[in-house]
């Protein structure tokens, strides 16, 4: 069946195969009555609350409000659990004492977006046995950042962070491993070398996480615009960045509050067979990589370049900002190179361009300055300028950035660019579940939310999914424990400063501190500290998940 709407008249309803496990003051004999009477009459769709809706028998004209006394009530439950109809009859039948049905009816979950964070969730409501509609714009009307119309699409850099070991984003991502992440299986059949970071072919994982969703039974995609949020029934926003106008107000006037923004940028991506390698060297920073390889390109500088390179990108022209008046703030995880060199001259090469850990083959020394190029797919055939995000002219760019040792020659894939991204004021509106506190239906997910990150918005894709289908069930919401990466994230969305609420990256910043012993232990010992942190989020995230729901 299609999904029910108030006032909307039913054909006789099936008997639910079911119906025989019904509580025990619900007679099998009154069941029985209560189908030939449903094969006799029409039904009329009287309420709906959240994915279960009250259907009553229909009289001459549709019924009034209130429900009528002595009128057949048929409970539908909309892709149920059997506990969860059972439950839910047993609410039904106490209303009044008339005969009840159940009638076992698919009703979907709207996931709205159709990045990393709602793939997530959509992957979630369905591998807990419900539909959802995953709804994305793309094609239909695109954006300045995406380039395909595959969902999960990688539009800055191609990196899910560092897999060294006790790591805040290691930690994250074994969490989101332990709970069957699509995203994060993808990811790794996606992977392509990266030291030790997780790097991926993105257009191999967008594909891959593309398949799955398409092929999947209880997920449909619709390829449209949404405008507002559904004025009832569950649903998750996880517009990301890039939300449409028409949504951001929309979810403006939901929340009450004006939209927050803070500017994002992307780096260059230059063709590999333009890459001069007898200057750029292989190499990865101390030698470390998952594999033992070098995985990275790496163009040394003496002082001499960087300090024209240097006076070059201060120079630059830039492109206008879109808003000029609205003082949009850069996200300082992630600074164009502009913003960086302006905060002093040895800043470039203390941050992106810092030489440590890499040897030049050629002279056996550490060079003034390093730009490390990270490969972008799996042929090798292009490679990302690890952390040159920027927003200077296309033209200044292409001028200054073969200014680099080894791409004097370079030729451009995409040059850098500079987005907006959009977001709520998430300590002022969502619980700890992500549910939005004034309508508990409707949950926040990614970067809009006000995570910052691919596994960030992948891990509250995640929890909003788990938890709108536990919602659906009638299940009890159950919040992360503090001690996990999840839980640490959720509790700084929803409990941070709202008057001075920035986006934020996993750190242990955000994980509870240890006991006064365990810190008194590990004093001197940072990183068997962060190890006993990451032990004790694993042991807890063990346990809340072999608690029985």
């Amino acid at each position: 069946m299609s999904p029910l709407q108030v006032g909307q008249w039913l054909p006789q309803p099936a008997p639910d195969p079911e119906a025989r496990t019904k509580p025990p003051h619900t007679t099998t004999r009154t069941f029985q009555a209560s189908k030939a009477q449903a094969k006799r009459r029409k039904y009329f769709v009287e309420a709906i609350f959240f994915n279960l809706a009250v259907v009553t028998k229909a009289p001459a004209a549709p019924p009034a409000d209130g429900m009528r006394k002595n009128t057949l009530r048929i409970a539908v439950a909309h892709s149920l659990n059997r506990h969860a109809r059972v439950s839910f009859f047993s609410q039904c039948a106490s209303f009044s004492s008339a005969p009840a049905i159940l009638l076992v009816v698919t009703s979907s979950i709207h996931v709205i977006g159709g990045g990393l964070a709602g793939c997530e969730a959509a992957w979630q409501i369905a591998a807990a046995g419900l539909s959802c509609v995953l709804h994305e714009m793309r094609p239909m009307v695109s954006t300045d950042a995406h380039k395909t119309d595959r969902l999960a699409e990688l539009v800055c850099s191609n990196s899910l962070k560092t897999e060294g070991l006790n790591s805040a984003p290691w930690l994250l991502k074994e969490e989101l491993r332990r709970m069957n992440s699509l995203l994060l299986q993808a990811a790794a059949q996606a992977r392509v070398p990266g030291g030790q970071a997780l790097t991926v072919d993105r257009e191999r994982f967008a594909e891959a996480v593309t398949d799955a969703i398409e092929s999947h039974p209880r997920i449909a995609l619709e390829r449209r615009e949404v405008h507002t949020i559904p004025a009832d029934g569950i649903a998750i926003v996880a517009t990301g960045p890039l939300t449409s106008g028409a949504l951001a107000h929309n979810i403006g006037e939901l929340t009450g509050t004006d939209r927050l923004y803070f500017y994002d940028s992307i780096s260059p991506i230059v063709d590999a067979e333009s890459i001069d390698t007898s200057i750029a060297f292989r190499a990865s920073r101390y030698d470390k990589s998952i594999d033992n390889s070098s995985d990275y390109l790496n163009c040394p500088f003496d002082k001499e370049q960087y300090d024209r390179f240097f006076d070059a990108v201060l120079a630059a022209e830039p492109v206008p900002a879109h808003i000029p008046e609205d003082r949009t703030p850069f996200f300082e995880s992630c600074l164009p190179i502009e913003e960086i060199a302006r905060r002093g001259r040895d800043t470039l090469r203390f941050g992106p361009m810092k030489p440590m850990g890499l040897r030049e083959p050629r002279t056996g020394r550490r060079a003034y300055a390093v730009l490390q190029l990270r490969q972008e797919n799996a042929r090798a055939d292009s490679y990302n300028l690890v952390g040159f995000q920027n927003y200077m002219r296309f033209p200044e760019q292409a001028r200054i950035f073969r200014m680099i040792p080894g791409l004097e020659k370079a030729e451009f894939l995409r040059y850098g660019q500079i987005h907006r991204n959009t977001y709520i004021n998430a300590p002022s509106l969502l619980a700890p579940t992500l549910q939005l506190r004034r309508r508990p239906e409707v949950f926040f997910a990614g970067q809009i939310s006000g995570v910052e990150g691919y596994v960030e918005s992948i891990a509250t894709g995640l929890i909003a999914g788990r938890n709108a289908a536990a919602l659906a069930l009638r299940e009890h919401i159950r919040p992360f424990p503090r001690e996990t990466a999840l839980g640490s994230l959720c509790a700084y969305v929803s409990g941070a400063d709202a008057k001075n609420y920035q986006p934020a990256n996993i750190t242990f910043d955000l994980l509870p501190k240890l006991d006064e012993a365990a810190q008194q232990l590990f004093r001197r010992d940072r990183p068997g500290r962060h190890a006993e942190v990451c032990r004790r989020a694993l042991e807890s995230l063990d346990a809340y998940l072999a608690v029985p729901v």
